[in-house]
């Protein structure tokens, strides 16, 4: 009982100085959020070492299959370099989300480019729900809050439920201002397949690293890595439309990109689930490749299939 109730406190306090910090951040000039994203960006290796050293293996080992394919623009040389970029990236990336959690960043949702928004009214004519798969790519929680806001419907994002739960009901209502719900984890398949017959659209982050009972072993830029079945499993049992869905960041904008709805072959044979699963891969896989300091490569994504940090 007393451990708990120390608990408790703690949890309590942590929830409270997030809340305090995050506020200070909103509070700041929009002009600064720029600039000084990306200069507390930087502090993040010095924070969290270890970090930094999964990203640089990571990229190292990624590096050479990313320069190998067309969409490679990149003027950053070594793995370091863009280490760094992806820091300053992810500082900005935090500035922006401190702000939308306070209500100060209607000016950054409106500032938003779209491309390819025929895609999406193509598939959302078909009124069967609709999945949007996207990944750890750009602003990914800018992305949800932005489609749920724009398009004046409730979208639900499949994320884990924070520990803390004082944290976790706090970031549940600040996404409640912007029509945004989350579905946990734990039992998701359940409730993923009944918000999709009730027409509703549900956004999946399709890019980190699964136990081998929960997944297929694919490619990811040339290596081995264990990845999600269920979301081939959710598009065959649900028939809703899929289209994969990316934000980026352009200079100090964002530009959100709705490709093509995904056509399934049908094959639900454990080869043709592999197959599937491969095909949805390769569209975070292109997005890296042409934004490499915009993914999160943090995530220990080829753990379990060898060779990791």
């Amino acid at each position: 009982m007393r451990c708990c109730i120390v608990k408790n406190i703690f949890w309590a306090i942590q929830a409270a100085v997030f809340y305090c910090l995050t506020l200070f951040v909103a509070l700041l000039p929009a002009s600064l959020t720029y600039r000084i994203g990306a200069m507390s960006g930087l502090l993040i290796p010095y924070i969290v070492p270890k970090r930094r050293a999964v990203i640089i293996d990571n990229i190292d080992r990624a590096l050479p299959f990313m320069k190998s394919h067309p969409p490679w623009v990149s003027t950053c040389e070594d793995s370091h370099e863009l280490a760094r970029e992806t820091f300053k990236n992810l500082g900005r990336s935090l500035m922006e989300v401190c702000r939308l959690y306070h209500g100060q960043g209607k000016n950054i949702i409106a500032n938003i480019e779209f491309r390819g928004r025929e895609n999406y009214e193509a598939a959302r004519a078909k009124d069967n729900g609709l999945i949007f798969l996207t990944g750890h790519c750009g602003n990914w929680e800018l992305l949800a809050l932005t489609l749920s806001s724009y398009f004046g419907e409730e979208i639900s994002c499949v994320a884990r439920r924070q520990n803390n739960p004082f944290l976790n009901r706090m970031v549940e209502r600040m996404r409640q201002r912007y029509n945004s719900r989350v579905i946990y984890k734990q039992g998701a398949l359940k409730n993923i397949l009944k918000l999709l017959k009730r027409g509703e659209m549900v956004g999946i982050l399709d890019d980190q690293a699964v136990i081998p009972e929960e997944g297929v072993l694919i490619d990811v830029m040339g290596r081995k890595a264990w990845a999600s079945k269920a979301l081939v499993i959710i598009t065959q049992k649900s028939s809703a439309p899929l289209i994969p869905v990316f934000i980026h960041r352009e200079g100090e904008r964002h530009v959100i990109t709705f490709y093509p709805e995904h056509h399934f072959s049908g094959d639900m044979s454990d080869e043709g689930i592999k197959i599937e699963t491969q095909a949805l891969s390769r569209y975070v896989e292109n997005f890296v490749v042409a934004n490499p300091t915009q993914w999160y490569w943090v995530h220990r994504r080829w753990k379990r299939a060898g060779a990791a940090i």
